[in-house]
């Protein structure tokens, strides 16, 4: 039985995840793609903090290789408990 999906890979893909600002979240999220994806250049990652400045974004766009690797790393952001969400 075959996973369907709309991506075509390798393609280019954001991975955003979200978590309190206090954090160092950006290292965080970094270390967890990296688990799953070996080249990740610095200009790839981009952060946005919350209006109030108590939430943070976290972006790393991927050269993502199959949809089981997306899987694998979304099943890793979201087991951390400093992780609140990943998109």
């Amino acid at each position: 039985m075959s996973e369907e999906t709309l991506l075509e890979f390798p393609c280019q893909f954001p991975i955003k995840a979200m978590g309190k600002s206090d954090l160092e979240l950006d290292l965080l999220i970094i270390e967890i793609v990296r688990r799953h994806v070996v080249d990740i250049s610095e200009n790839a990652v981009t952060t946005r903090p919350s209006k109030d400045g108590n939430y943070i974004a976290v972006t790393v766009i991927i050269e993502a290789s199959s949809k089981q690797q997306l899987d694998a790393i979304y099943q890793d952001l979201t087991d951390h408990p400093h992780v609140l969400m990943a998109l």
